[in-house]
């Protein structure tokens, strides 16, 4: 494990239903900075997140967090790790029943014994640092989208947590809220020294707050780097995606026999191409 580094998977080999996801991952994420994991939906992503807060166990290989590896601690050990992380889920995931006060201080009352008065000023703070201090009354069901993100993201640094890991925190939001959760996801990383990972295929976004970039796709790492190395890089795959080409090594095509056989009907297309 390099000095600099708070995270490194290994040889990563994870399959699901006989199905290969990944093939030999290696990846490292530098202590205090903003990592972007992106890629064409369906290769993964959500999935190393959850190998990395050791909710999946990989086939091969290992994650290492700190020096810790994930997948051997102890149920107990492991506990504690996840005390160092926060998670921002793609649906926000609040809970339906408790209003967006109490959803902030859950985690509060699970992992510490402080008393009530010092939980309500930790969520006012986490609340007044995403802008919601005023909502702490509402319920989820009352919230727009963008407010549920940023709910969902002051309790995830309701801890203080070392590591922030953010799954999709942009898909489905309108422009202004893509703006704010940008801004958030930026500045409470840079006030709280955060080691960040964000999984993501919204390029803009990502790349405009990502220290560094990892590019997935068939089952490893297609390319890495810098955003403005990835942005001209040689190869066609990460140039597709980089640059939103509707056609190219992912074709706009899903494999299927050719048109005129399913136009025509096997025997009819026999018969004219035996004409020609």
């Amino acid at each position: 494990m390099t000095d600099s580094a708070f995270i490194e998977v290994e040889n990563l080999h994870f399959s699901r239903g006989g199905r290969a996801i990944f093939r030999g991952v290696n990846l490292s994420i530098p202590r205090g900075r903003v990592t972007g994991i992106m890629g064409p939906s369906g290769t993964g992503k959500t999935t190393l997140l959850k190998l990395i807060g050791g909710q999946l166990t990989p086939d091969r290989g290992r994650v290492l967090i700190d020096g810790e590896d994930v997948h051997r601690l102890s149920r107990k050990a492991l506990f504690a790790l996840r005390r160092r992380m926060g998670m921002l889920f793609q649906s926000g995931a609040l809970f339906s029943d408790l209003d967006v006060f109490e959803n902030v201080a859950f985690p509060l009352r699970v992992h510490t014994d402080l008393p009530d008065a010092m939980i309500r000023d930790i969520v006012l703070l986490k609340l007044q640092a995403v802008g919601l201090r005023g909502a702490r009354a509402l319920t989820p069901a009352e919230l727009s989208g963008g407010m549920a993100r940023r709910v969902a993201l002051a309790r995830a640094v309701a801890l203080d947590p070392e590591l922030v890991l953010y799954d999709e925190p942009f898909v489905g939001q309108d422009p202004i809220a893509k703006g704010v959760l940008v801004q958030l996801t930026k500045r409470l990383g840079e006030a709280l020294s955060l080691t960040s990972i964000v999984v993501s295929h919204d390029i803009r976004e990502t790349i405009s707050i990502a220290d560094y970039l990892y590019l997935i796709a068939d089952g490893g790492i297609v390319a890495h780097g810098t955003p403005a190395t990835l942005d001209t890089h040689d190869d066609a795959r990460v140039s597709q995606f980089m640059h939103g080409e509707p056609d190219g090594p992912v074709p706009f095509h899903y494999p299927a026999p050719p048109f005129y056989r399913d136009i025509l009907g096997a025997d009819a297309a026999g018969s004219i191409q035996g004409a020609n």
